[in-house]
């Protein structure tokens, strides 16, 4: 899903991807799948974000096969959630990537408003989107947590591809962490 232009032709790898995954609406929208949060209201709410702008959003991850649809009941209807594909779980380490990077580089605007990458199985925090830097082992969505100091108080598991159910991904409102 282009920003400005489609690049999705484009002989240079980065400028692909990008096509998909340089929308910062589509990164934010993954962070919520990865959390946990794949409902549309609540994803809406959670972001602060226009309908057009998370339906559009939602429809390009699903068309470019980072997320698909499951329907669940809502005891009136049937609604469709969002849940990460293998090829979404695959976009994990771009997601670490930008967090970490952000934590070395950029100002917190406060205290709280930090957020890292925990490897689970070792339990230490890693400075590599890939792998991690006190164990070596590779960094998946089964293996990995993320702790907003904004969103919760302890780190969170990540929803894995196609397999967690809609789960209360935390409180705070806002496009933050």
């Amino acid at each position: 899903m282009a920003l400005r232009s489609d690049w999705s032709q484009r002989t240079c790898a980065l400028a692909r991807g990008l096509d998909i995954l340089g929308d910062p609406w589509s990164m934010l929208v993954l962070r919520e799948v990865f959390f946990g949060n794949g409902r549309f209201e609540a994803m809406k709410n959670r972001l602060m974000v226009a309908d057009s702008v998370l339906t559009k959003r939602l429809a390009g991850l699903v068309d470019a096969g980072l997320l698909e649809r499951k329907p669940y009941d809502d005891g009136g209807r049937t609604r469709q959630e969002y849940v990460l594909t293998g090829k979404g779980a695959d976009a994990l380490p771009v997601l670490n990537a930008v967090v970490i990077w952000a934590e070395k580089h950029l100002p917190a605007p406060s205290e709280s408003a930090h957020m890292f990458v925990i490897h689970t199985t070792c339990g230490k925090r890693t400075s590599s989107a890939d792998s991690c830097t006190a164990c070596g082992e590779r960094l998946t969505a089964d293996n990995t947590s993320w702790h907003s100091l904004t969103r919760t108080p302890g780190p969170v598991r990540l929803a894995t591809a196609a397999s967690t159910p809609f789960r209360n991904a935390g409180e705070q409102n806002g496009p933050e962490a």
